[in-house]
């Protein structure tokens, strides 16, 4: 799938708003990508509650997986508003989407995902990341969290598409895109005078 992972502007010192703005936009292409990715695969992942339930899942694992990438390459600081402001991006989005097709309070969407992103959080905490690397208990955890999602006829295979397909494609898109943001390898000129992210 195609990420947005330029500036039109190069070279300008970005913030760690900023740098969570763009990741905010590839994160929630990822995981819908992945979402129509398991129901191609057969899942069957039905509209309404069950479609948020995978969704969320994988946003968090998103989250999480860009807050490992900020670490390698942000202070402390910068780290930390940079993944706060992720987190509420996300939020923002997941719960607007929710509250357009199932009604609802935004802020309670919000709060539930905030809420289950802090769960997570120190679930993910116990396992390293390394980029280039198997990664094999991160990835796992993500597989044993979308057996509580789906189906029960699909609970048995979930695991393994999740952590041979799904979350491979995610990590390498999102390191790419974030490699490309955080401006860590050279790129084309582009003709765009403009300062958004392409």
């Amino acid at each position: 799938m195609r990420v947005k992972s330029h500036w039109y502007r190069a070279g300008r010192d970005k913030s760690p708003q900023e740098l969570a703005g763009a990741a905010a936009f590839n994160i929630w292409r990822i995981g819908q990508n992945a979402l129509k990715n398991m129901r191609s695969a057969g899942f069957e992942i039905a509209v309404g509650a069950q479609y948020f339930a995978f969704l969320s899942e994988f946003l968090i694992f998103l989250v999480q997986l860009a807050d490992r990438i900020a670490y390698r390459h942000l202070d402390e600081e910068g780290r930390a508003a940079f993944t706060t402001e992720l987190a509420n991006r996300v939020g923002d989005n997941l719960a607007e989407n929710q509250a357009e097709l199932m009604g609802g309070e935004l802020r309670e969407h919000k709060a539930a995902f905030i809420a289950q992103l802090n769960l997570r959080g120190d679930e993910y905490a116990q396992y390293d990341y390394q980029k280039g690397a198997e990664n094999f208990s991160f990835v796992r955890s993500l597989g044993l969290f979308m057996q509580d999602v789906v189906d029960e006829t699909d609970r048995q295979w979930v695991t393994d598409q999740i952590m041979a397909a799904e979350a491979p494609e995610a990590i390498a898109t999102l390191e790419k895109a974030m490699s490309g943001f955080l401006e860590l390898e050279p790129r084309r000129p582009s003709r765009s005078a403009n300062s958004g992210c392409e």
